[in-house]
């Protein structure tokens, strides 16, 4: 080895251990990286045990599919690129619980809000405490949007600062806490969300504060969104998930986003959004923006066949709001019962989801629902406890207000019963005139003074009133979980009897309530008989296949109504006894005007006419 390649070799050592000490981390670089990865690990960690294992997979394990793309992430899912967000925020989680009374929140600093919301008055179907927020260790919200370096942040990723010292907060009657977190960037520039939680109420308030961050968030639009799925509640898993849906009300208007068949789909709503909700069966969670909002973000997705009980429904509402006019945000939140009063008290307009009534008739279903029906079960529960006799007595007010339109359209239908002789005379002796037959018609409903549609509209007139309290008692939040005889819970079928076979649209088990219901409908109907012109000798041509029907009719019933809530079943079999009873007393009451052609009625007269001597 000559001089030349001594030297040339030594030259190559000292540069490569000068730039090896030129390219060393200082203390503070290496300070920084451990913190970032102290802040990975533990969102890894997070992230481990929001998927319920104790350790992370390697990363040749299966992957999972993310709801709302069509891209796989890794069970060790690479952290997303953040820029200057990533080295934003604390290196630990925290949590913090606060109780009240009505509920109790667990809060994460993953994010900076609610990962468990349990509402402590109400129970799943098996007796367990109803948890609202399924599956999550990190905030269900999520404020997201677009960073000066054009990547797409969602806080819910990021841990924040809490800036407070409690791990535990109770509050009583009437008292309120404030709660903050803050992300910060820089010496000046943070964001802040402050939380305000209540004794009293399940509504609560978030304030989202921008300081100095106009120079890392390139969009002034930012939408914040519930991400998290609600949890189903009730023993039928398939009805209550049938019943979830998200819904936006703007303008006055309430929209429904409501997924059909399987896959996913995103609905957004332009303009001023007073809120956004997501719901089950019985329970929901509210976002109301006070300001500054300008679209609603719908999203929906059902995973299975819609209708099977392993069928998932995931839906998440979101709001989009402009932050250009004072860098603050306000919400206000709701998350618990969809009962009236609850609702009411957060926003006028919020018990809407629930429906009690076509859209034809929700203008007289509506006032119905909330100054009648509400406000008799909350008064009477004052002084019964029970809602089965509730609805009892509920039953016999609404057959008493009924009554005078019952009893008119039964005696209008007893009149019309005279006419079928006359009527039929008409129809074989102007068979081949259809013209002459109408006009005969009507001019021997003018001299008997008989309104053919007397027997029909005052039936008519109690449809929107039955249909309503049809779609009340199936829906409502009152009777849930309220046991009554033999029935467990009003708001689900009380199945009584096991079949050791399933029959289509009946299933394998008949509700007791609706068997019962269905016997007074078969009673009802034999009474019906010598009323009117629903079967009785006189019956009009035609009526046979009328009167058929009247008997199948029950028997249909008891398919519909079986899988239904056991409240409505015992609404509608406390109605049809009493319209037993009713059609027995009107019958003896009727005494049949003789209707002749001259114009004028006589009555009938009981007994054997007197002869002359």
């Amino acid at each position: 080895m000559d001089r030349n390649t001594i030297t040339g070799l030594l030259l190559i050592f000292l540069i490569t251990i000068a730039w090896a000490f030129y390219t060393m981390p200082s203390e503070e670089d290496l300070e920084r990286q451990r913190a970032e990865q102290a802040r990975q690990d533990s969102i890894a960690a997070a992230q481990a045990q929001e998927r319920g294992v104790d350790e992370l997979p390697p990363p040749d394990e299966p992957r999972e599919t993310d709801p709302f793309t069509d891209q796989v992430e890794d069970e060790e899912e690479e952290p997303a690129e953040l820029g200057a967000f990533e080295s934003a925020g604390i290196a630990d989680t925290v949590r913090t619980i606060v109780r009240t009374p009505l509920y109790e929140i667990e809060l994460t600093n993953l994010g900076a809000g609610p990962s468990k919301h349990t509402l402590l008055g109400h129970k799943t179907w098996d007796q367990h405490q109803m948890q609202m927020i399924r599956d999550t260790t990190r905030s269900t919200y999520s404020l997201g949007f677009l960073s000066f370096q054009n990547y797409n942040i969602e806080t819910q990723d990021l841990l924040f600062e809490p800036l407070f010292d409690h791990s535990e907060i109770e509050l009583d009657l009437e008292e309120s806490e404030q709660l903050s977190y803050q992300l910060q960037l820089d010496e000046n520039s943070r964001i802040v969300f402050t939380y305000t939680f209540y004794a009293d109420r399940y509504q609560y308030d978030l304030d989202i504060r921008f300081d100095d961050m106009m120079d890392y968030i390139s969009d002034s639009n930012v939408d914040f969104m519930w991400t998290s799925p609600l949890n189903l509640s009730e023993r039928d898993i398939a009805q209550d998930a049938q019943n979830s849906a998200a819904y936006v009300y703007a303008g006055g208007e309430l929209e429904k986003f409501q997924l059909t068949e399987t896959g996913t789909r995103e609905q957004f709503i332009n303009g001023t959004i007073d809120w956004v909700t997501t719901r089950t069966r019985f329970f929901g969670q509210y976002i109301k923006p006070t300001a500054n909002s300008n679209a609603a973000i719908l999203r929906g997705e059902i995973i299975g066949t819609p209708g099977q009980p392993d069928a998932i429904h995931h839906y998440q509402a979101g709001v989009t709001s402009n932050i250009a006019t004072d860098n603050t945000l306000t919400y206000e939140f709701y998350s618990g019962p969809l009962r009236y009063y609850d609702l009411r008290e957060f926003d006028s307009s919020a018990y809407d989801v629930i429906e009690i009534g076509y859209a034809l008739i929700r203008w007289f279903a509506d006032p119905i629902v909330r100054f009648l029906v509400i406000p008799f079960f909350g008064f009477g529960s004052l002084f019964i406890a029970n809602y089965g006799v509730l609805i009892i007595l509920f039953g016999v007010i609404v057959k008493l207000v009924l009554f005078p339109l019952t009893q008119k359209s039964f005696k209008s239908m007893a009149a019309m019963k005279e006419l079928q002789p006359q009527m039929q005379e008409i129809k074989e002796k102007y068979k081949d005139d259809p013209q002459k037959q109408q006009k005969e018609t009507i001019a021997l409903y003018k001299k008997a003074g008989v309104n053919p549609l007397g027997g029909c509209l005052p039936m008519l007139l109690q449809f929107p009133i039955l249909i309503t309290l049809f779609f009340f008692f199936q829906n409502s939040m009152l009777i849930r979980q309220e046991p009554f005889l033999w029935a467990d819970d009003l708001s689900a079928p009380d199945y009584i009897i096991n079949l050791p076979f399933s029959i289509p649209f009946l299933g394998d088990q008949i509700a007791g309530f609706v068997l019962l219901m269905t016997a007074a409908m078969f009673v009802q109907t034999k009474v019906m008989g010598g009323i009117g012109g629903m079967g009785g000798g006189s019956s009009p041509a035609g009526a046979p296949n009328m009167k058929a029907f009247t008997y199948i009719l029950p028997f249909i019933l008891l398919f519909v109504f079986n899988n239904f809530a056991a409240g409505l079943s015992l609404y509608y079999l406390v109605y049809n006894v009493l319209s037993v009873a009713q059609q027995a007393i009107i019958k003896k009451q009727i005494d049949p005007p003789e209707v002749n052609t001259s114009g004028k009625k006589g009555s009938k007269r009981k007994g054997k006419k007197k002869s002359k001597k």
